[in-house]
């Protein structure tokens, strides 16, 4: 790994969060040559989950998934991070266990090479303390602290914000590939061809049940297997956001009149039949790629919900970009609030990475981690950031964060959720490739662009 030499007069970056993206960001930063201080309030003030003060600390999982950069999105991040010279996955790599084609790591031989390396690196200042609200003197500021970010800077970083941004107990609903859905049987409609601001009076894909499907659906919900939360999730539901789980045992007919309603829609392959009830899917990003199920959010166990859901007429075979959850969570509502290196458009010298930032995972957290102290490097030297190319792994992921996501196209609660890197967040290929070689050619795509980026991003000194 290159260290850059840099003028000693430079002022610090300030990185608030010692976890996976903040300990990746002032690594980037101190590559740079910029001198950055990293506050951590471990082990002084420790979280529901966290065992120590190490920086990195895997608190659930050991594993960063498919190590696979042929053929999976994450493989393709985790080969984009190595080129671009990660601490995260140097230790990753370093400390791998065996686990097949999936990259698992020994956790505590992992958060203490993060540690040792963080800690023997001259340019970061390394800090114990909680911080309320960054001080008015800080000019460059990256807050990268996670999903259990403390509540004193929650409510600081809501004020700054101007909105109720934050959400402390959020609901997810699944993500499906559009093209697993099954157009023989689904539609595209809006409820009485209703357009909105954003629509065209097709806006929903439609997946129409029988009584007999609905009753079958609605016993297999009350039969399914949940998830019991955690301590640290005693948090209560928010009104809008009830497990359609929930929603059932409340009444059999109660999902009918809530997020699965009829009404208003029309089944071009048997318009004289109406339909039961209807399960709507909404699109989920801009390229039209991912759909998400609406009103869907869960706490059953994912396999539970794969084997359900695709009891749905049209989803017999869906592909899950992602399932549900309904868990507590802090994240920013990022393709509002932020700008395109990650600044709080608000205020500036502020810019967020990680899972604040509405980003899922170890490996992604890190990535936004690592484009953060970047830009934050190159702002400090003088320098204009320069974004990764949007059919990299990196441009997919901080395109979905910063402004790949769309509104819903009606009124009421915001629908960015966080998400994991997949093959739905990428720009399509041109026709003509075969369906089996997608995958592969998207990543190939994906390498030849970021090294072309990387020949041209190579960091200097300012003059």
């Amino acid at each position: 790994m290159t260290h850059l030499r840099r003028p000693d007069y430079l002022k610090p970056i300030h990185v608030v969060g010692g976890g996976l993206s903040g300990s990746e960001a002032a690594w980037q930063i101190a590559r740079r040559g910029v001198p950055v201080v990293l506050h951590e309030m471990r082990p002084d003030r420790s979280t529901a989950v966290h065992k120590s003060g190490q920086f990195a600390e895997l608190v659930c999982s050991n594993s960063f998934r498919s190590d696979d950069a042929e053929g999976s999105a994450i493989g393709l991040l985790h080969a984009e991070m190595r080129r671009l010279d990660s601490l995260v996955m140097h230790a990753a790599d370093t400390h791998k266990l065996p686990a097949g084609g999936a990259l698992a790591v020994d956790r505590e031989g992992f958060a203490a090479a993060i540690t040792a390396a963080i800690e023997s690196e001259p340019l970061i200042d390394i800090r114990r303390e909680e911080i309320l609200e960054p001080p008015v003197d800080w000019d460059s500021v990256i807050i990268a602290t996670g999903p259990l970010t403390s509540s004193a800077l929650a409510d600081t970083i809501r004020a700054l914000t101007g909105e109720t941004a934050l959400a402390f107990f959020d609901a997810i609903a699944p993500i499906v590939h559009r093209d697993s859905i099954d157009f023989d049987v689904t539609w595209f409609q809006s409820r009485y061809d209703k357009a909105g601001p954003a629509g065209s009076g097709a806006d929903y894909i439609n997946c129409p049940l029988t009584r007999a499907q609905y009753e079958a659906f609605i016993d297999a919900l009350l039969a399914g297997e949940k998830i019991a939360f955690h301590d640290f999730e005693a948090t209560p539901y928010f009104a809008g956001c009830l497990p359609i789980e929930v929603m059932a045992e409340r009444g059999r007919e109660t999902l009918r009149h809530g997020p699965m309603k009829p009404f208003g829609l029309t089944d071009p392959h048997g318009p004289d039949a109406k339909p039961y009830a209807v399960v709507q899917l909404r699109q989920d990003n801009k390229l039209g790629t991912l759909f998400n199920m609406v009103g869907f959010q869960t706490k059953l166990k994912h396999g539970e919900q794969v084997r359900i859901f695709r009891t749905i007429p049209g989803l017999a075979k869906a592909e899950f970009a992602r399932l549900g959850g309904l868990h507590r969570n802090t994240f920013l509502n990022s393709p509002k609030l932020l700008d395109e290196t990650l600044r709080l458009k608000a205020m500036p010298r502020l810019r967020f990475a990680g899972q604040i930032t509405g980003c899922e995972g170890y490996v992604e957290s890190a990535a936004i981690g690592l484009l953060a102290g970047r830009f934050a490097a190159a702002e400090r030297l003088g320098e204009r950031p320069l974004l990764p190319p949007p059919r990299t792994a990196h441009g997919a992921l901080i395109g979905h964060i910063t402004g790949g996501h769309i509104e819903t196209i009606e009124s009421g609660a915001r629908s960015f959720q966080p998400m994991n890197i997949n093959f739905g967040l990428f720009p399509p290929l041109g026709g003509g490739t075969a369906r089996g070689a997608k995958k592969q050619a998207v990543c190939a795509r994906a390498l030849a662009e970021l090294d072309a980026w990387i020949s041209t991003a190579v960091p200097h000194a300012a003059e």
